[in-house]
């Protein structure tokens, strides 16, 4: 009873863990050589978990039309919107990063109504603008009067430095566009199995384990975007970096750091995620999206403890108000 409920919030604390490891480890070494190590321990583990459960240690049973639909989700949601998040990390913090996630949630819908028709019913609307709200709250705070003289007094200031919030919000769109395009490269690959007169029940030939197809697709996919991660990382650190191999090479022997890499990686894309996909089977869609959303208030007191943050009732009475916004686009 109710295994699906704590599946769910078992995800929640699972893509906690993953914010706080990421941001320990990006502060040791840096966004870019960070996320080149997820993604090589991400490929790793996907390549091992697909031949148990799908005979073959590569996206198999994939058509020309999924690879490009996840390639560029992998693009947006795992380049861009990793990027942003760990550099956002670096700036103001895995408590606020996270906050900054809840616009994944109207970033979906926006997207999901331009790219693939989908509708966007009135409570959703709402849900934008409590999200928006609640963020507001905890990262404005009264302006103390000292503004130069002469110059137009806001009755706001802003708490966090106007680079990491930034790079957050890019963050958390990112996320919510690259969901939707994941979207549509997993219904190009539900239509790939169907044209090759396969059944989403049928058990792969040489699968170690008796997974059912429809269950393995998601990991054959999340496998795909990683392809494009970890090309689009290494792109990323040739460019805004004079000495990438050597940023890797001393992040490689920076033994903390490769731990937090690799637990981040297993507590996000790889547990969290099929972690998420059980949740799914035991309970209904908004339900487990609405208790997935609870990172950024299950985050702060662990984020308190660990990195000796002080955090104010007016910022707890925010991220709540925030995720509240956020599931509201789930009912």
């Amino acid at each position: 009873m109710f295994l699906g409920e704590i599946l769910s919030i078992g995800v929640a604390i699972s893509w906690t863990a993953t914010a706080l490891f990421a941001e320990v480890a990006s502060k040791r070494i840096g966004s870019l050589p960070l996320n080149v190590a997820r993604m090589v321990f991400s490929l790793l583990l996907f390549v091992l978990t697909l031949w148990v459960i799908m005979g073959v240690p590569y996206p198999r049973f994939a058509d020309a039309s999924t690879w490009v639909w996840l390639l560029l989700s992998g693009v947006v949601g795992y380049v861009l919107g990793d990027y942003c998040l760990f550099q956002g990390y670096i700036l103001i913090g895995s408590r606020f990063g996270q906050l900054f996630m809840t616009l994944s949630a109207p970033a979906a819908a926006l997207t999901g109504r331009l790219l693939l028709g989908e509708q966007m019913r009135p409570l959703a609307i709402v849900g934008m603008c409590v999200t928006l709200a609640g963020i507001a709250l905890s990262i404005l705070s009264k302006n103390d009067g000292t503004q130069a003289a002469g110059t137009h007094a806001s009755p706001f200031r802003l708490k966090l430095p106007l680079k990491g919030v930034l790079y957050a919000c890019g963050a958390g769109i990112c996320q919510g566009i690259g969901l939707v395009v994941s979207k549509g490269g997993m219904e190009a690959y539900h239509a790939a199995i169907a044209t090759q007169g396969l059944d989403g029940q049928l058990v792969p030939d040489g699968a170690l384990l008796p997974i059912p197809l429809y269950l393995s697709l998601p990991f054959a996919a999340t496998m795909i975007r990683t392809f494009i991660g970890l090309a689009g990382f290494m792109l990323l650190l040739m460019l805004f970096s004079k000495d990438g191999a050597g940023q890797l090479r001393r992040a490689a022997r920076d033994r903390k750091s490769m731990l937090c890499a690799f637990a981040s990686t297993f507590f996000g894309p790889f547990f969290g995620v099929s972690l998420s996909l059980l949740a799914a089977q035991y309970t209904s869609t908004g339900v487990a999206q609405t208790l997935f959303a609870l990172t950024p208030i299950l985050i702060i007191a662990p984020a308190a403890l660990l990195f000796h943050q002080r955090v104010t009732v007016r910022e707890v009475i925010g991220a709540c108000v925030s995720v509240t916004g956020a599931c509201l686009f789930f009912f």
